[in-house]
């Protein structure tokens, strides 16, 4: 079992038995559907979407969980504890070839905090916060150059942009790639919340505008998985894992082309580093806000990763 990033997963039949039994039910597939599709979700919820019993649910998803094709999480309720569940992966693909005939490494990836950005222009409403609290004042864009931002797990501004530094690793190995991707989880941002706020979010790298993802609002109608108790639930809770993929044939955000930008296009060969930008742009015509959900925050517990994808030899 090889899992290539978070929401992909490579399976080889020859030595992956126990997670093929995990998919081998069509309850178990019609929960991570589920989970796929709307997010975290405890028993009595996806017991009540598929109408199931409680118990056939129960079963399934300590299947899924010893399998490893979802993440749980024991939070309180109001009446004791309940079970969150969430699917790890967006994709699975089983192959049927020699594990041995395949790269040991497909790709060379990099997990950068979110608050380790290297520079930024951000108007209010901003903030930032780290699993411990709120770092420096509210609205006030002089505190993102506070030097506690690098414990942020959740950052948010209304326009502007947050720059950061990715080292080119694929450069410093003299190695030839055919894609860099950019993946994190992300929402629109609105005073309290609002799930109908829609927010053109864009990303540059080394400058280029790559492409704009349009957020459809800021969610705060449950608690976000990670997110700590302190965090009020009239906050930002969870966000979208997003993916930008920039390769030889286009840009993509989540497998679908949005842009005519090109590997070629960053001139990665001739940089020691790869800068990623993520913003609002002053031309947006949704200008919605942005919050970025890193480490302890949101649904999924992951910093910023870029990817770059080996060229096939």
């Amino acid at each position: 079992m090889i899992p290539l990033n978070r929401n992909f997963l490579t399976l080889h039949a020859a030595d992956s038995h126990a997670t093929l039994k995990g998919i081998s039910s069509p309850t178990r597939l019609d929960i991570l559907r589920l989970l796929h599709g709307k997010g975290p979700m405890n028993v009595n919820e996806i017991s009540a979407e598929l109408s199931l019993p409680q118990s056939t649910v129960a079963m399934s998803v300590q299947a899924l969980e010893e399998a490893e094709l979802i993440d749980t999480k024991t939070v309180k309720a109001k009446k004791g504890h309940q079970k969150i569940c969430s699917a790890r992966y967006d994709e699975i693909v089983i192959r049927f070839d020699d594990p041995g005939t395949l790269p040991r490494d497909e790709t060379i990836e990099v997990s950068m905090p979110i608050g380790l950005y290297t520079s930024c222009d951000v108007r209010a409403p901003c903030g930032l916060c780290s699993n411990d609290g709120v770092i420096g004042l509210l609205d006030v864009p002089n505190f993102f150059l506070d030097p506690n931002r690098m414990q942020a797990g959740l950052l948010w501004f209304g326009r502007g942009y947050v720059e950061y530094k990715f080292p080119n690793n694929a450069k410093v190995l003299n190695e030839e790639i055919s894609a860099v991707e950019f993946s994190m989880e992300l929402s629109s941002e609105v005073p309290g919340t609002n799930a109908d706020w829609p927010s053109d979010i864009t990303l540059w790298v080394n400058n280029v505008l790559v492409g704009t993802w349009t957020s459809p609002g800021d969610y705060g109608d449950k608690r976000g998985v990670y997110t700590p108790r302190w965090w009020k639930l009239e906050g930002s809770q969870y966000g979208k894992l997003k993916t930008w993929t920039i390769s030889e044939r286009g840009t993509f955000i989540d497998g679908i082309r949005i842009s005519d930008v090109k590997l070629a296009d960053l001139d990665l060969d001739n940089h020691h580093s790869i800068r990623m930008k993520i913003g609002i742009s002053d031309e947006a015509k949704h200008p919605g806000g942005i919050n970025i959900f890193g480490r302890g925050f949101g649904n999924y517990d992951q910093d910023i990763v870029m990817r770059l994808y080996r060229s096939e030899s």
